[in-house]
């Protein structure tokens, strides 16, 4: 029976990502001889650089579980993008942009599944990563529409979000807890999550690769007369948040903590997204200090409590790298931008969080059915440890003839 489930499961896969590259290639307007078009197309593949080499590599600090942790980031992307393009087909929420706009548009949404995955990291079997993103990219798409574009007319107003403080990293950070809270067992709770020196070096490879990307990711929809202020306010946000990442985890915790360092200082990213082409220097990187000390106080204080008092795990921590400090990013356009609306900006971020807590939860609800781990974190449960060994019956240096 469960292996029924699962050739479904994966057989729906493939027909979604099917169906999304055809629809890939059937969208019209495409024009990459255009200049702009062929300068999205460069900042198209920088972010699929923080897709698979940031973000697979951020998440390789659990110990025993690097080599899922890049198997699933390669799975995730791979079902996310195409069934993006899947969306297309549908007028009513189709986005009216050229092919690489819409490419561009399926990189958030798998950024955000990405965020979204980071907090059931390691609990999770490798189908059901596949099966989490065909469930959140359809939430993700419509809270896009109802945000972005005005779907069902629940918003009067523009939402002030340009780089996706709130619809890419806080609705798939409140996403993935609500997937957490649905379905983390005790046994999940009460497993040690272990790092050491090499996984954490890798962790940090991983993060500088989305630092640098950053500005690409920010400014990859924005005219390209606001590309270079864009950038700008994004590197300047990155550093406020490094400086402060440092200071903030020296005062919490004595010493510097290779996670904080990791993941905190990623948190101005996050924050500048929504004003990233509105604000000024200045704002920028304050905005950046603001969010480096927001992340490092919630990963060295309010984790572990938090954690305690509800028994649900947050492997990543995603709350605390894109979860607060994109709800901060989304308020604090609110005192930057002139002019904005602050029943539609407010509403904005309502909306994200209610949708992304109430389908993260029944998400859960429905992969937590399919069955479980017998351990978790660990690749040995799915992985052929014994792939790269040498056989037993075979010498590891070959005899030579006598001379």
């Amino acid at each position: 029976m469960k292996n029924s489930i699962k050739n479904v499961l994966l057989a729906a896969a493939l027909m979604f990502c099917v169906c999304g590259t055809v629809s890939a290639a059937e969208t019209a307007g495409s024009t990459l001889a255009a200049l702009s078009d062929v300068q999205k197309y460069e900042r198209a593949i920088h972010i699929m650089a923080m897709l698979l080499v940031g973000f697979g590599f951020l998440m390789v600090f659990v110990k025993k579980y690097g080599r899922s942790a890049l198997t699933a980031t390669y799975l995730l992307v791979s079902v996310s993008i195409p069934l993006y393009f899947l969306k297309e087909s549908f007028g009513g929420i189709g986005s009216s942009g050229g092919v690489i706009d819409n490419m561009i548009l399926a990189e958030f949404a798998a950024a955000s599944l990405l965020i979204c995955a980071g907090a059931v990291l390691g609990r999770l079997k490798m189908g059901q990563y596949m099966l989490l993103g065909i469930l959140f990219v359809p939430f993700y798409a419509l809270n896009e529409w109802i945000v972005l574009n005005g779907g069902l007319g629940l918003i009067s107003g523009k939402v002030v979000d340009t780089g996706g403080s709130i619809v890419i990293h806080a609705f798939g950070a409140i996403f993935g807890l609500g997937v957490a809270a649905s379905m983390t067992t005790l046994t999940e709770y009460e497993a040690p999550i272990e790092c050491d020196d090499t996984s954490d070096r890798y962790s940090l490879l991983g993060s500088m690769v989305l630092w640098v990307f950053w500005p690409s990711f920010c400014a990859a929809l924005v005219a390209p007369a606001d590309v270079p202020r864009t950038a700008v306010n994004v590197i300047l946000a990155l550093c406020g948040s490094t400086i402060a990442t440092y200071f903030a985890s020296v005062r919490l915790r004595g010493k510097i903590a290779a996670a904080d360092i990791a993941n905190a200082t990623l948190a101005g990213g996050v924050a500048i997204g929504s004003t990233c082409d509105l604000a000024v220097p200045g704002v920028a990187f304050a905005i950046g200090i603001l969010a480096g000390v927001v992340s490092t106080f919630g990963f060295a204080i309010i984790q572990s409590r938090l954690t305690n008092l509800t028994r649900k795990v947050d492997t990543c921590g995603v709350l605390y790298l894109h979860g607060l400090p994109g709800l901060l990013g989304g308020i604090a356009a609110l005192f930057v931008v002139s002019g904005i609306n602050f029943g539609a900006q407010l509403t904005g971020i309502l909306i994200t969080i209610m949708l992304a807590a109430g389908s993260g939860l029944i998400s859960g609800k429905v992969i937590s059915a399919l069955g479980r781990r017998v351990e978790p974190y660990l690749d040995d449960e799915e992985f052929d440890g014994d792939a790269c060994a040498p056989e037993e019956d075979q010498p590891l240096i070959a005899a030579t003839e006598p001379v």
